[in-house]
């Protein structure tokens, strides 16, 4: 048989943009709420590794960026395969996000003097944002719309940020590093 299937054609460009911000913005919800919030004890010690606060924050637009291409990426990565679903999708951006976490921290573990906690909790970070991006390029790519996919990546975006502000407000995390 020489007829493609839905599976096996390759995703319009405008598809594969949109799964991508849609991957994006997951992953700045998480990641706000993995490193502002439940691990943010982890970065409040002062250490040679961690720039200043105020030099931290002036660079997040650089962290964004790199989730931008990781969201792309993997999207891409994702769209070559036959993972379509949720399902197949959660599996292989765990996958990719072990395999990628795994050797970022390592590479950084043999060259700085970064803590056991700090490669830990990106490499935690890693896996999640992986799992979450695989789930909805996945769904993404097997819906034929993607409008209930982005309602609900839009409405769990807000519910992390409004737990991490909360996190935040009432003193369960720390807000500032020393120094």
């Amino acid at each position: 048989m020489s007829g493609a299937t839905r599976d096996e054609s390759p995703i319009p460009l405008q598809r594969y943009l949109r799964l991508t911000l849609l991957v994006w913005l997951a992953s700045l919800g998480l990641d706000f709420f993995i490193h502002g919030g439940i691990l943010a004890s982890v970065y409040i010690e002062s250490t040679p590794f961690l720039l200043p606060g105020a030099e931290a924050f002036r660079r997040i637009p650089l962290g964004y960026l790199a989730l931008f291409l990781t969201s792309a990426l993997l999207t891409w990565i994702l769209a070559q395969t036959s993972a379509r679903g949720w399902r197949k999708g959660l599996a292989l951006g765990l996958a990719l996000g072990t395999v990628m976490g795994l050797s970022s921290s390592l590479g950084l573990y043999s060259i700085s003097t970064v803590s056991p906690g700090i490669l830990a909790a990106a490499f935690a970070a890693q896996i999640l944002e992986g799992g979450i991006a695989g789930a909805i390029v996945g769904q993404g790519l097997q819906a034929r719309s993607l409008g209930r996919l982005t309602l609900i990546v839009v409405l769990a975006v807000v519910v992390l940020i409004a737990a991490t502000i909360i996190l935040q407000s009432t003193g369960a995390v720390p807000l500032q590093r020393a120094g």
